[in-house]
């Protein structure tokens, strides 16, 4: 049900000089985890500074675009739309010299971020992150490619424990409107023979692995895809998990859980704290052909959110059944 990743190439940072953890303000330390620790403790490294850096590079944040406008859509991008931007708003208006900030899906050769050489930043939003607050790491990007050279890629990096979260650096305010593309043209602003032979082998491979995907636009963050054997719609919710379980039990059991005849719904997904319920769709049901349903099934979703009766033992059974098929991404 998931989306394939676009198989671009990428390097993994690599630690160096043995095993050093990481300090407390996200740097690498002298001294490796069983040396004696910086402060003159006297303990070591890793029983003193280093028990908390390593608690902060760990600790995952289940939601982290909780407070961003559009957190659904942003969730959707991560880990379910091949090719889509978004512009950003900063909360502090554009450094001079950037004309715009713009979040993309992925980037050539999986670059966490880019800038271009008319000073523009590409802010990448599906890459490996090297802590658990995927907010905070996108944060620490992003600032890097402020002040990055025109014409850049900016290098993964390990963020500061202390350091701003993209909910301090984005203008809450601002609308938060994805544009689905059908493929990843949009890396290259001219023209892709303009491309360098690593972007446009990356640029080739992405689009082989991209599915086609559409966003409904009668209903939020709800996206229709294409795949040889048959077609999906996923929808991603921020209704609490077990009061949406139990509304889509209701409806499941009653015989209205699906977007017409040939469809069903076939479980979900837990991705960033957050439930993407799925249905399989007919191979000649378009994204067209997904809007009157899908608006007539958030009607009846809304009135099963509503309800607080216990469910019956028929609802219970569709229950355990949507819970089985759940599948965690994130």
């Amino acid at each position: 049900m998931a989306k394939k990743r676009p198989q671009t190439k990428a390097t993994k940072p690599q630690r160096k000089d043995g095993a050093r953890a990481a300090g407390a303000n996200g740097s690498v330390p002298v001294v490796g985890g069983r040396e004696p620790c910086p402060c003159g403790s006297g303990r070591r490294y890793k029983a003193c500074h280093g028990r908390a850096a390593a608690h902060a590079v760990t600790e995952l944040v289940q939601r982290p675009f909780e407070g961003l406008p559009g957190e659904c859509d942003w969730v959707a991008m991560r880990e379910l739309v091949p090719a889509a931007t978004a512009e950003l708003t900063l909360k502090d208006g554009l450094p001079e010299g950037v004309p715009s900030v713009t979040l993309a899906t992925v980037l050539p050769m999986a670059w966490p971020a880019l800038r271009r050489d008319d000073g523009s930043v590409l802010l990448g939003l599906q890459n490996d992150t090297s802590s658990g607050d995927l907010s905070r790491d996108l944060a620490d990007t992003l600032q890097r490619a402020l002040t990055a050279e025109p014409g850049s890629p900016v290098a993964a990096q390990r963020a500061s424990a202390e350091g701003p979260r993209l909910q301090d650096l984005l203008d809450t305010s601002a609308a938060f409107q994805p544009t689905v593309h059908s493929g990843f043209e949009f890396w290259i602003p001219d023209s892709a023979e303009n491309a360098s032979p690593e972007v446009a082998a990356s640029l080739e491979r992405a689009n082989a692995a991209a599915i086609p995907t559409v966003k409904l636009s009668g209903v939020d963050a709800a996206y229709w895809c294409q795949t040889p054997e048959k077609n999906h719609l996923r929808w991603v919710m921020t209704h609490p998990e077990e009061k949406l379980l139990d509304a889509l039990a209701r409806l499941h059991a009653a015989g209205t859980s699906s977007l017409g005849e040939g469809t069903r719904l076939v479980g979900s997904f837990r991705a960033h704290g957050l439930v993407v319920p799925v249905w399989d769709l007919p191979s000649g049901m378009g994204a067209d052909e997904c809007e009157k349903p899908a608006a007539e099934l958030a009607e009846r979703l809304a009135t099963a959110l509503a309800s607080d009766a216990p469910l019956t033992a028929e609802e219970r059974r569709a229950r355990g059944g949507l819970t089985n098929r759940q599948v965690t991404l994130s």
